[in-house]
């Protein structure tokens, strides 16, 4: 805070008495004193001998996801009748003057709540482009600006599984999701089953535990069914979704599926196995490849009629 120090004095004339005041004010930013003589001290602030300075209790490396909004705040002490601009680095363009935009791009613009020193330039729906330096510009003479960097990431959820899983009915399901380059803790993670949340379900047997410090969450579905199979989503507060797509398949219905493949099989081994065996005849010896040829047919068409009294 700046300290001011009042000092007052009476000068009696001869047809009145004139009182007037000496101030003698420190500023905190900058260690500098200025004195101000006036008879009106609710003018002192407004003083040419008062200069606008910076107040540096704001953080001016900011990191902000894409899609998300960015704020650069900008306090200015004594500013009196003097303007505050935000410009971009990069290109020289002047993005606001006050609470006016000069910009055709919407995302941008600036923002003053009276009785304050806080401007503050907002940009909503960051995007890669926006990366950079911003600079808070005051209308002095000469110009005073504070810079400002602003970095703009790809802050993306991953559920550390493949992307399509397999689990048996009554098994249970149990999903790990990471934020990644996240510029800040979520406020919350949430998980979809099918575009419908499910963190909160009366299903019975799912338990979500979010871990925001690490920016972790873990959901397990207990007992599942058929009917719990389809696209699980992972989807923080600050980052993009991810989502994986999940089967559940019946133990007796696998066994089944797998019996039945391998007994298609057996007919096309005969068959590769004889045709192997004509082949090798066939340049050794080619009337016995020819009676070979037939044996083949034979034992392929036994086999089949085997298969199909079996099933």
């Amino acid at each position: 805070m700046d300290e001011l120090i009042i000092f007052t004095a009476t000068r009696q004339c001869p047809t009145s008495r004139l009182i007037f005041s000496i101030f003698l004010l420190r500023h905190a930013g900058t260690g500098t004193e200025s004195w101000v003589t006036t008879n009106d001290p609710s003018t002192i602030w407004d003083s040419p001998n008062i200069q606008p300075f910076f107040e540096n209790s704001t953080n001016r490396d900011l990191i902000a996801a894409v899609g998300r909004t960015a704020q650069l705040h900008c306090k200015v002490r004594n500013l009196g009748d003097r303007a505050v601009s935000w410009i971009r680095k990069r290109d020289l363009h002047i993005l606001t003057i006050g609470i006016m935009t000069y910009t055709n791009d919407q995302r941008f613009t600036a923002m003053h709540m009276d009785d304050t020193d806080e401007w503050i330039l907002k940009i909503v729906s960051v995007q890669p482009r926006d990366t950079g330096i911003y600079e808070c510009q005051v209308s002095t003479e000469p110009k005073i600006s504070q810079a400002y960097r602003l970095t703009v990431v790809v802050s993306k959820a991953k559920i550390l599984a493949n992307s399509e899983l397999f689990f048996k009915s009554g098994s249970d399901i149990n999903l790990t999701c990471v934020t990644q380059q996240a510029p800040s803790q979520p406020s919350y993670i949430y998980w979809y089953k099918d575009g419908d949340l499910i963190n909160y379900s009366q299903r019975g047997g799912i338990s979500v535990l979010t871990e925001r410090h690490t920016k972790t969450s873990k959901l397990v579905i207990a007992r599942v069914t058929p009917s719990d199979s389809g696209n699980y989503t992972c989807s923080p507060s600050n980052s993009n979704s991810d989502s994986v797509f999940v089967h559940v398949i019946k133990s007796e219905h696998r066994a089944a599926m797998q019996h039945e493949g391998a007994g298609n099989l057996r007919p096309l081994h005969l068959w590769t196995s004889g045709f192997l065996v004509f082949l090798t005849s066939y340049h050794t010896n080619p009337p016995a490849a020819s009676k070979t040829l037939i044996n083949l047919i034979v034992a392929c068409l036994l086999t089949l009629i085997l298969c199909a009294v079996q099933r």
